[in-house]
């Protein structure tokens, strides 16, 4: 895949309209025919290169916003881009959002060999992949039913499994593993694996830096429309994590009411000085302080730090460190 000189540009309108039906507003353009609604130009992606080779295993990461989903449209032909141009040298499988691809009345049966034909493939070559795609799915029971009454998790396994064992070169996968139980997630990861280990192309974009690591072997870095080159693995994750401490303020908590305690005492800001995660790495984190009982001497500080789930990955108790905090300055750092 060679990506040239690549952007998208939408255009945004800047005033809401205020037809609420299709009849005023056949009315408004009656009354008013040469009024132009004024618009705003939004570029999603600008200035794209890049060149992804035969097999490589690439993850595409950035924080919400910045493009990735638009990129993957545009790789997977969906969106046409505004400028530039994309080279593609094999069948692209994609699973972009739940349901892509799928017709609702469609039964699953019918919308696996719906899915080849779009991707240009025989209907024996789809035949040669469907007992492993019912199987990888879990959805043999429901074959015959229309996909419009699948839940999302059957909806979103059939999409995976049918993008993963049709014989394209690329597979394209958006954000798959937020989708589904941890049994799901963790089959998702190996058979992409497996993809990766027979040669195929995959693009995958998640916010889950932990399968990014586990599964890529380079990754792009995007940031307000634009991507880096590709980077390895680490230095994109920390590009990442340095994009959050550099976009942020200090998190204001002082008007956070729905808290406990009694109120003596409140930490009105927090913040990460260290801009990354990365596992072995110390973490500082400042907490800002406010105190309305002065003849406190000393404190001590319990943390605890969450993931997406809301898992407690790190507990932190300043005592089992013999450490105290003087309550009277307006910040500490631990």
């Amino acid at each position: 895949m060679v990506i040239r000189g690549l952007s998208k540009k939408y255009s945004i309108a800047k005033t809401k309209l205020k037809h609420t039906t299709l009849t005023d507003a056949i009315g408004h353009r009656i009354k008013h025919p040469f009024e132009r609604v004024e618009r705003d130009e939004f570029w999603a992606l600008r200035g794209i290169n890049l060149t992804i080779n035969e097999g490589d295993v690439v993850g595409v990461i950035g924080r919400n916003g910045a493009g990735k989903s638009t990129l993957l449209k545009v790789m997977s032909q969906i969106t046409e881009p505004t400028e530039g141009e994309i080279e593609l040298y094999g069948r692209v499988g994609s699973l972009l959002e739940v349901g892509t691809g799928f017709h609702p009345e469609l039964t699953g049966r019918e919308n696996i060999f719906l899915n080849g034909a779009i991707l240009g493939m025989s209907k024996r070559e789809v035949a040669a992949s469907f007992d492993q795609i019912v199987d990888f799915a879990g959805v043999e029971k429901f074959l015959e039913t229309p996909v419009k009454r699948y839940s999302s998790g059957m909806y979103v396994r059939l999409a995976f499994a049918v993008a993963a064992h049709l014989s394209t070169e690329i597979l394209i996968v958006d954000e798959v593993l937020a989708v589904g139980d941890a049994e799901f997630q963790r089959k998702c990861l190996g058979k992409m694996k497996d993809v990766a280990g027979g040669g195929r192309t995959v693009l995958f974009v998640s916010h889950n830096m932990a399968a990014v690591r586990t599964l890529c072997q380079k990754a792009v870095f995007m940031q307000q429309g634009t991507a880096s080159d590709l980077l390895g693995v680490e230095e994109a994750i920390s590009r990442y994590s340095e994009s959050f401490d550099a976009a942020t303020d200090p998190a204001q908590v002082a008007d956070i009411h729905s808290r406990p305690g009694s109120g003596e005492f409140r930490f009105v800001a927090v913040k990460a000085t260290t801009p990354s995660f990365a596992p072995h790495e110390t973490k500082t984190i400042e907490f800002g302080l406010q105190n309305f009982r002065p003849l406190i001497n000393r404190m001590f500080v319990q943390a605890n730090i969450f993931d997406a789930d809301n898992n407690v990955v790190i507990n932190c108790d300043s005592r089992l460190f013999e450490q105290w905090f003087d309550p009277h300055q307006d910040h500490i750092e631990c």
